[in-house]
């Protein structure tokens, strides 16, 4: 375990035989954790990581009900954490109760999103069920306008490869989620948690044409 070097006081330092204090992490409190982080210590947020995630995860996931998205979601709440903490104010509250807020908060907005990727995947789903097309064939029918166009293959293009094989699966060959998963060997939840992310970039690229949807 990591341990704190304290500063030692004056005269420790006058006593060349005497060693710095040390301090256990159980023994540092939330505070001087997020002291630690507000200094860019590395080291005070993964103590506040290894404090605080399973907590953290729990409440996740009693909103998202879903393993891999969960954990996909505590590590940026973290990352969230380390970039955000200098707006945290002692003042106003613990730190526990500033990260509960801020994870609950982003939770919820995942869930939010979700569900409006969710309806979005029906409507491209129920598409494919009439037109047997390819992706872009499918778009080039629906959307009729270049720009879109352009602006979605350069997104598509720009997903991670297993974001894409997902997409690619769903829309080019029309596969469910679960024939995917069986065609691939890969968890279910994990499909749908890539295509999820796949439709969410897909989404925010066609912000501005939504009435050509």
């Amino acid at each position: 375990m990591p341990t704190l070097l304290l500063e030692p006081s004056q005269d420790l330092v006058k006593d060349s035989a005497l060693q710095p204090l040390q301090s256990e992490p159980l023994d540092i409190t939330d505070e001087r954790l997020m002291e630690m982080i507000q200094a860019r210590d590395p080291e005070g947020i993964s103590m506040l990581h290894d404090r605080y995630a399973s907590l953290v995860k729990a409440m996740i996931m009693r909103v998202l009900h879903n393993d891999a998205e969960s954990d996909d979601m505590l590590q940026e709440i973290f990352v969230e954490i380390w970039n955000r903490a200098a707006s945290y104010d002692a003042g106003k509250g613990k730190p526990l109760g500033w990260m509960v807020t801020l994870s609950r908060r982003r939770a919820i907005d995942r869930l939010r999103k979700r569900e409006a990727y969710g309806r979005m995947e029906e409507r491209l789903q129920e598409q494919t069920k009439h037109t047997p097309t390819s992706v872009s064939g499918q778009l080039e029918e629906d959307v009729a306008h270049a720009e879109m166009r352009e602006q979605l293959n350069r997104v598509l293009s720009s997903l991670p490869p297993a974001q894409r094989q997902a997409i690619e699966l769903a829309y080019y060959k029309g596969m469910s989620q679960r024939e995917i998963a069986a065609a691939t060997g890969i968890p279910l939840g994990t499909i749908k948690t890539r295509l999820e992310l796949g439709i969410k970039k897909l989404s925010e690229a066609l912000a501005g044409f939504e009435d050509l949807l």
